[in-house]
């Protein structure tokens, strides 16, 4: 074909497009936002600048997912985003625990073109905003430069998850852009001049061994001398990827205009280090070595971040503010990082972290002068101190989908992003996501459509815990274990562990606790006992005197002893958790943190779980058995452990268990929603990690639905995620619905929660 005209009349082709909702933005907020939309039966155009979706997790970046987790390395138990991320990092596992960063990016293109009411616009950038008035945007004008188009798209709300905001930014939205001082919100952990103001950007590479000799000649403008940028980090050859998390520049120009500038020199600094790897002689295991790739975007950390009704800050992460209108959760560090990047003299972040996870209100997530912009990603209304925490991509994602669920509650009740902070408005808004599997601390919600709570639960057996048995090797006592166990009220239950000593001695063994319930800090020491022990193997008892007054987690915690060993368990159980002062050296220098006086950050002590397969419990025997594992918990949440463990679990000797709802009475039921055990406390690194099965042990793998009749209405194989949902067309009359489990992936059977709707 053979396009005609003069050429002074010649036009972009353009195509129009209307939607309920236009996303900016294909990072993991936008992606999330756009899908939680969908799935509530919005119109959606989701434009992102780039080939692939995932932002700064996708193949062209290759920076790992992570959250509240923080790769195990706080003492946020069981504290992994729900929801939509958590649904693609589950599918990531099951198809690419090794993380191959090419595979994740299939996974999130399938999710989202899975959703037909989503027009997905790859390599299309946003350069335009139109306005109806000066608090509204009515369009936003976008160009793909793959196939010369120019995109006017029109709809009645926006969310800008584009990182530097380019939609807020072109419509007006008031923003910021650098570190508040620390007076303007009383925040000791700003940073003055000398650290800097921004965080900079990042850039990666990945090495391959060949097995032949390898020769390589840096380009011209590669980086000299490197040796003034490997004063707090060494180099290795083993190191891949986000390993180079530190390879870090431009928080002293700007983030968002010198981009390309900030790039060069991060490419000078990447081929200078691996001139120096290949050719100092200091590496001579890198002979075989060759460049596999270099990055050729930046990840990027900081450049705008845009106001809100509320300005997340130190205080709020630090002391787990409580917020009505709490919509997601964050527990990343406060986690800053010094302006100059790898030229500077200071070490390459500053991390501290709260005593547990924190939720993020809703006032967040919109702009306070633009009446139909939703904000979503690292550019939500956070001080740059409190944006150290909630930048993080998981933390990210959980608040995309907490937009793109508002966003159809706008659309239904034909409100703005404002009228939803409070009231049954917000109340509706957190019913629904805490129904798509989003955790929201601090939150109490009844579901009065919820059919579940108005059942009688019975269940083929529930778990006496009694004993966790002896039957992996011993474990040395170098660091302080513990135990974290979901005791009742009522007198301490007797408990007992098998140790081997080389000669007789006494063990310190102490009763803890987090003072806040929920948090899994053991500031408090209820009752300390010093237990003699002879020589060689021997059962050793701890009988604590004290009343257990609130229910909920403590820690059994053996101390140090230099010839003592304690004997293992490779039984796993939901809820209950061996941990250890052993802290991890990727995230923190000791197993204590302490901050400077002045800071507002507190002091305390990290007690921290093994990863799998290493990961084992201590065994013990308990008397009497812990009886906290009712087929109660399943008609009430939250779906995973909080204060306690919140599931029912199966006998382990049960051979066919199954958990029963009753009603007095027949019901309409045309929606079932299970939630099973995903083992929340694994991070679930999305590339380079390896992980070391592809369905955590504690899935339920195969189920039965069953009616009052016994017949089978759903037969479940192998499935492999925390959420299961069954919409019927014509509804099921019956007064009775069993759920009849086949086979688990591995541990007892555990069920967190059952939601029943007409």
């Amino acid at each position: 074909m053979i396009e005609e005209g003069p050429a002074a009349i010649r036009q972009l082709h353009t195509v129009k497009s209307e939607a309920d909702l236009v996303v900016v933005g294909g990072g993991l907020a936008g992606t999330c936002a756009a899908i939680a939309a969908a799935r509530e039966g919005l119109r959606v155009v989701l434009v992102q600048d780039r080939p692939v979706l995932g932002g700064n997790s996708s193949s062209e970046v290759r920076l790992w997912i992570l959250g509240a987790t923080s790769h195990m390395g706080n003492n946020n138990r069981w504290a992994r985003e729900g929801g939509i991320i958590n649904e693609i990092l589950e599918e990531n596992l099951y198809r690419n625990r090794h993380g191959n960063p090419l595979i994740l990016d299939s996974i999130l293109l399938e999710k989202v073109v899975a959703e037909p009411k989503i027009t997905l616009l790859l390599n299309t950038a946003v350069y335009e905003v139109e306005k109806c008035d000066p608090d509204t945007i009515s369009g936003v004008i976008a160009f793909c430069s793959q196939n010369s188009t120019r995109y006017a798209l029109r709809a009645p709300r926006f969310c800008d998850a584009s990182g530097d905001g380019i939609v807020g930014f072109l419509a007006g939205a008031a923003f910021r852009m650098g570190a508040e001082p620390s007076n303007e919100f009383g925040e000791g952990f700003a940073p003055d001049e000398s650290y800097g103001h921004l965080l900079g950007h990042s850039l990666y590479f990945y090495t391959k061994d060949v097995a032949t000799p390898v020769r390589f000649i840096a380009p011209s403008w590669a980086l000299k001398e490197v040796s003034s940028i490997a004063r707090h980090r060494r180099f290795n050859t083993n190191m891949q990827g986000c390993n180079f998390w530190w390879l870090e520049y431009g928080g002293r120009l700007d983030t968002v205009h010198d981009t390309e500038a900030i790039k060069w020199e991060l490419w000078k600094v990447v081929y200078g280090i691996w001139d120096h790897i290949k050719n100092s002689g200091e590496y001579p295991e890198a002979e075989t070595m060759t460049l596999e790739w270099v990055g050729h975007i930046p990840g990027k950390r900081e450049s705008r971040r845009f106001e809100g009704d509320y300005l997340l800050r130190q205080q709020d992460v630090v002391n787990q503010n409580r917020h009505d209108d709490t919509v997601a959760h964050g527990g990343w560090a406060l986690d800053l990082h010094p302006a100059d990047g790898v030229y500077s003299d200071q070490a390459p972040c500053t991390q501290w972290h709260s005593k547990g996870t924190y939720g993020i209100p809703w006032r967040c997530y919109y702009s306070r002068n633009l009446s139909n912009l939703f904000l979503a990603g690292r550019i939500i209304s956070a001080t740059h101190v409190a944006f150290g925490s909630t930048r993080v991509m998981a933390t990210c994602a959980a608040g995309g989908q907490a937009v793109g669920i508002a966003a159809a509650l706008c659309h239904e009740r034909g409100v703005i992003p404002r009228d939803l902070g409070k009231g049954e408005a917000l109340r509706a808004l957190q019913r629904r996501l805490d129904r798509a599997g989003q955790f929201l601390p601090g939150v109490e919600l009844g579901d009065s459509d919820d059919l579940a709570p108005k059942s009688v639960v019975t269940a083929s057996s529930r778990l006496q815990l009694g004993e966790i048995p002896a039957n992996s090797g011993w474990l040395q006592l170098d660091s302080a274990w513990a135990m974290l166990l979901p005791l009742s009220k009522g007198p301490c239950p007797v408990l007992r562990f098998e140790i081997s000593s080389r000669e007789p001695g006494t063990l310190r063994i102490e009763l803890r606790r987090a003072t806040r319930p929920g948090n899994f800090t053991p500031e408090e020491c209820l009752e300390t006992l010093e237990v003699p022990f002879p020589r060689g193997e021997s059962q050793i008892v701890a009988n604590f005197s004290s009343f257990i007054e609130r229910e909920g987690y403590h820690f059994i915690q053996l101390n140090p002893h230099p010839s003592v060993r304690v004997r293992l368990s490779n039984e796993r159980l939901t809820g209950v958790l061996a941990v250890s002062s052993a802290y991890h050296q990727a995230v923190a220098t000791s197993n204590m943190q302490e901050p400077p006086a002045g800071s507002g950050i507190d002091s305390f002590e990290f007690l921290l779980p093994k990863r799998r397969p290493e990961g084992r419990n201590l065994a013990l025997t308990i008397d009497p058995p812990l009886d906290v594992f009712s087929p109660a918990h399943v008609i009430r949440g939250p779906s995973r452990p909080t204060h306690t463990v919140n599931a029912w679990l199966a006998d382990p000797t049960d051979p066919a268990p199954e958990l029963t709802l009753t009603w007095p009475e027949p019901v309409r039921i045309g929606r079932v929603i299970l939630e099973f055990d995903p083992d929340w406390d694994h991070p679930m690194e999305s590339v380079l990690m390896t992980h070391p099965e592809e369905v955590v042990p504690f899935m339920v793998r195969d189920f039965d639905l069953v009616d009052d009749e016994g017949c089978a209405r759903v037969k479940v194989r192998d499935h492999h995620s925390a959420r299961w949902e069954q919409r019927f067309p014509e509804r099921i009359t019956t007064n009775r619905l069993s759920l009849r489990i086949r086979a688990t992936h591995g541990a007892p059977a555990a069920i967190f929660r059952i939601r029943v709707f007409s």
